[in-house]
């Protein structure tokens, strides 16, 4: 089955875009190999203000899902735009033979794939720098989701640090117990 990455550059302080979704902290380093990054993925998923954004510069030859309420599939027959039954959606491609799947930016769609359990894997690429505001990694109220790491890698020329992470399967757990604490 094929996994769905939210694969994306962040500023050491969590957020994926700055205060006016400018992008242009995010250094290069001459060792990261773009081309092998996406040649690991035939398709794009990716919120309304994303789109928006990237606009001219996504990825080319790749299947792109917008998710939005508000976009009219007939504005934009390059692309599908998903505006409801969005698991069964991403379950339906997710069972399609082809290569992963890369949640391509978007914070508040991260939130919500990972609330219905269709994130596989979170890969921030920490960019060194230090935003102190803008468009948050995971905004609130997010649910609780443990990861499991699987991979690091430093590149040395730019200071960014890829990390690479499993989201663990949610196990249905006991309600939590308060400690009690003073007087018996």
């Amino acid at each position: 089955m094929r996994k769905i990455r939210y694969q994306v550059a962040c500023s050491l302080d969590g957020y994926i875009a700055g205060h006016d979704d400018e992008y242009d902290w995010i250094v290069a380093d001459p060792d990261i190999d773009f081309k092998a990054l996406f040649d690991e993925f035939d398709t794009l998923l990716m919120g309304r203000r994303t789109f928006e954004v990237a606009g001219a510069e996504l990825p080319t030859g790749m299947k792109t899902f917008v998710f939005s309420r508000s976009l009219r599939p007939e504005d934009y027959p390059g692309v599908t735009i998903v505006s409801e039954q969005v698991k069964e959606t991403l379950d339906n491609l997710r069972a399609q033979p082809g290569k992963d799947i890369w949640l391509f930016g978007g914070g508040e769609l991260f939130r919500s794939l990972l609330e219905i359990g269709c994130v596989d894997t979170v890969e921030p690429a920490v960019i060194p720098v230090v935003l102190g505001g803008g468009r948050p990694f995971l905004p609130g109220p997010a649910l609780r989701r443990r990861l499991s790491l699987t991979g690091t890698r430093i590149y040395e020329k730019s200071g960014i640090v890829l990390l690479k992470y499993d989201v663990v399967a949610e196990k249905t757990q006991p309600k939590s117990r308060k400690r009690k604490t003073g007087g018996r």
